[in-house]
């Protein structure tokens, strides 16, 4: 059977905004039925259904004027379903009966109110297990898969997946609340709360083009998000300093590749390429940030971003005061990551051997073998003192764990340029 051309593309239509709506919604839809239920998991599970049914749906009958709308309807139908059936002699009669009415009346509403900020903060409970608390803010808010976040995490997916399915019952069981603290309940679960955007704002800024859809609308959540905590929370030093460690990365998207699709490091990119105006608005929350009195992780490297354009665009090296704002994150955050970042600047100012004693403080870390970075890194101190043997093994391994098929070439440039 066959359809007419103007039918097809209706059809295909449809299914595009059934998907940009799933993407675009689902943190905002688990954290309204979340919040209601008490159960991340029954949330996850109804919205799942929803999705699958709108893009079953849509394409034959067409896109609801509400599609957000029409998804919590939905999603309202299945979570209610579920409730009934698999906790009948948990929840009496009249218990489903407000949860019913409650989630009936709000799925009318022209608009459903926003509380993935809260349901951040419950995922950041003391009560969850701390090294999970950011991976599960990661998928219930960002709807990031257990495959992407064990990867982000050092872990294997199978753990992480036990991990996240163990949190969601504690969060049930213990009766969390979904709210934002007051404030003497603040500390480290507001911590946790930067540190989940952050790694989901990474996450999609792995695609450097922007043509990912699911990784672009990644990269606008996490910034949404960190806009929102900053907003909410003006007297948290560190939430405009993430925010504008974020601006300084998205604000040199477009000049992390050439024309040909070429990935381009920083050091070799066009500054007139970069964005100026997040740039500008990054350097005053760094101002603001520092004027409330208090430094933090997210401050120093929103500081190591500042330093790097400042060096880039005016030519004037700075690599004392990188190393030292490096050696002060360090201190403060003690990550291989930053161990890794460090070893490279102090390479500029001691030279690659130093480089390679400094970066020895973690090269214990078996979380290491697989993080390309490491690899990358490591090859380049080698081939600068000369241990070509070495160097060409470093980005050998570098290669093979690389995603990016951009980067991928550029670590291929460089190990072909060794003298054998």
């Amino acid at each position: 059977m066959s359809f007419p051309e103007g039918h097809v593309q209706a059809r295909d239509d449809a299914r595009k905004t059934a998907d940009a709506v799933a993407r675009r919604s689902y943190g905002k839809l688990v954290a309204f039925l979340a919040a209601r239920t008490r159960d991340v998991a029954a949330a996850e599970d109804a919205l799942s259904e929803a999705f699958a049914a709108a893009l079953a749906d849509w394409p034959v009958k067409g896109c609801p004027a509400n599609p957000e709308g029409w998804l919590l309807t939905v999603a309202r139908r299945k979570v209610i379903d579920m409730f009934r059936g698999r906790r009948r002699h948990e929840l009496a009669g009249e218990q489903l009966r407000v949860l019913a009415e409650g989630l009936d009346a709000a799925a009318t509403d022209a608009q459903i109110p926003d509380q993935r900020l809260a349901l951040m903060f419950a995922c950041a409970h003391p009560a969850i297990d701390a090294a999970v608390r950011a991976p599960l803010i990661l998928q219930v808010v960002l709807g990031l898969d257990a495959k992407t976040i064990a990867s982000a995490f050092l872990t294997s997916p199978a753990a992480m997946g036990k991990r996240l399915g163990r949190a969601k019952d504690k969060i049930r069981q213990a009766g969390i609340p979904f709210s934002v603290p007051e404030r003497e309940e603040l500390p480290g679960r507001f911590d946790t709360v930067l540190d989940a955007i952050y790694a989901g704002f990474t996450e999609g800024w792995t695609d450097p083009g922007g043509t990912d859809a699911v990784r672009r609308d990644l990269t606008e959540e996490a910034m949404f998000l960190a806009r929102l905590v900053t907003e909410l929370l003006p007297t948290e030093p560190e939430a405009p300093g993430l925010l504008a460690l974020m601006l300084h990365a998205e604000a040199r998207r477009h000049a992390r590749r050439n024309r040909h699709g070429d990935y381009v490091p920083l050091a070799e990119q066009d500054p007139a390429l970069w964005d100026s105006q997040m740039i500008d608005e990054a350097e005053a929350l760094l101002r603001r940030a520092s004027a409330l009195g208090s430094i933090g992780r997210y401050q120093l490297e929103g500081a190591l971003q500042s330093a790097h354009v400042y060096r880039c665009r005016t030519g004037r090296a700075n690599w004392v005061e990188v190393v030292q704002l490096y050696d002060a994150l360090f201190e403060l955050a003690g990550s291989p990551v930053v161990a890794i970042n460090r070893a490279l600047a102090i390479a500029e100012v001691h030279g690659a051997g130093a480089a390679l004693d400094a970066m020895q403080e973690v090269a214990a870390d078996g979380r290491l073998a697989e993080y390309q970075p490491y690899w990358a890194a490591r090859a380049e101190l080698l081939a600068k003192t000369g241990a070509h043997a070495e160097a060409r093994r470093a980005y050998e391994i570098a290669i093979g764990l690389e995603r990016d098929a951009s980067v991928r070439r550029f670590l291929q440039l460089r190990q072909s340029a060794l003298a054998p």
